[in-house]
């Protein structure tokens, strides 16, 4: 054999061997996420936070690269969102699953993440069950449960006595409702009355009438970040439900970042319990809303999902790292995570080491303006709550 064809021969065994190795170096995460109809904000909002992260961070950890691979859920679909996975896992070959901002969706894929042992990061889906559902589950985000029952604990002890409840009709909302009345009854409040509206619903003219009829000193909701919070306070402005003496006191979501300034100044003085609020006052929220700033642009105001996909990307890092530089492996990835403490833009938390759910502090915040703007301004805070759900 000739000099020349040997050394060509050698050339391309080992181009071979390095596209291999570049394979190997190369971590997959497949991301499925809301990116279209009514609920497109919640697909944007983590997508962006993934991607501020990576910003910050860079997109390699342990000299391994990490691929964001984004697919469409279009909305509260499970089947999309069981099919997708399949196609991740099978033709992509990701090593993670991650995103999930609806509970069915992340319920849908449960399966295949204990089937295929590929670790599975919640970033947002909030049913306090969804951990249970597959030992390959770790959440970053919160539940229900978690953030609206120290509301119903506040309520009863500032002279709220007699409260409506409004709250989407599936799992978050009830979760939300329960736990909500609970903590509300044993503080020696009243339930008044109670509805749970369909999950696609826009309309609450006759909800809001029936509310204004049992004349409580507040109602407490529950709805889902995208329209419904919308159109919710625009119909409680429009029926003078305010003028009637009737508060509104609920979970983060319906005064969502990223949305509370196209409801005008309607939900000013409106009380919420939450984890996350773009005003919060530390070093690591501030590097967080210059990453995002730069990734999504300068109007578009983070949300408490976006920092859930910013701290389960960090979560993800976290798991490479300790895996090594082989295959990623699911046990070993779990094992990883499980007490894992992240300094999060929201402020520290702690993956539960039994129930693989979020450990953090819940903020009592206040929709007030702030340099001309509108925010959810935190002024009370319990820490280390665990989701009561378990």
């Amino acid at each position: 054999m000739s000099g020349r064809l040997w050394g060509a021969l050698s050339l391309a065994v080992a181009a071979i061997v390095s596209a291999g190795a570049a394979a190997q170096d190369v971590v997959k995460v497949g991301m499925i996420a809301e990116m279209s109809g009514p609920f497109a904000e919640t697909g944007r909002q983590m997508v962006n936070g993934a991607k501020a992260y990576q910003k910050v961070f860079g997109e390699t950890v342990g000299g391994r690269r990490v691929e964001l691979i984004v697919r469409d859920s279009t909305g509260p679909a499970p089947e999309v969102a069981k099919r997708l996975a399949q196609e991740l896992l099978v033709n992509d070959k990701v090593d993670f699953l991650a995103g999930f901002g609806l509970t069915p969706n992340a319920l849908a894929v449960a399966p295949l993440a204990t089937e295929t042992k590929r670790p599975m990061i919640v970033m947002n889906a909030a049913t306090s069950v969804i951990t249970q559902k597959s030992p390959y589950i770790a959440r970053v985000s919160f539940t229900l449960a978690q953030v609206a029952a120290p509301l119903g604990t506040w309520a009863a002890k500032n002279g709220i006595a007699k409260v409506y409840t409004l709250v989407a009709d599936y799992g978050p909302g009830i979760d939300a409702e329960v736990a909500f009345k609970k903590t509300f009854v044993a503080g020696g409040g009243e339930i008044v009355g109670e509805v749970r509206t369909p999950l696609r619903n826009v309309e609450f003219a006759p909800y809001l009438q029936r509310i204004k009829d049992a004349r409580p000193q507040a109602v407490f909701i529950f709805l889902p970040v995208g329209e419904q919070p919308v159109a919710f306070m625009k119909g409680f402005a429009e029926r003078e439900l305010d003028k009637a003496g009737i508060r509104v006191i609920a979970t983060g979501d319906v005064t969502e970042d990223g949305q509370l300034e196209a409801m005008g100044e309607t939900p000013l003085g409106v009380v919420t319990t939450h984890h996350y609020s773009a005003a919060h006052d530390s070093a690591q929220n501030r590097t967080f809303l210059k990453a995002f700033a730069d990734v999504a642009g300068p109007d578009f105001k983070p949300n408490f999902m976006a920092v859930g996909a910013w701290d389960g990307m960090a979560a993800i890092y976290e798991a490479i790292r300790r895996n090594g530089s082989g295959p990623i492996d699911g046990d070993r990835v779990l094992a990883a995570l499980k007490g894992l403490k992240i300094d999060s833009p929201r402020g520290p938390i702690m993956i539960d080491p039994e129930t693989r759910d979020v450990v953090q502090t819940v903020y009592v915040r206040r929709v007030q303006k702030r340099g001309g703007r509108i925010y959810n301004v935190e002024f009370e805070q319990i820490p280390n709550v665990k989701d009561p759900g378990k």
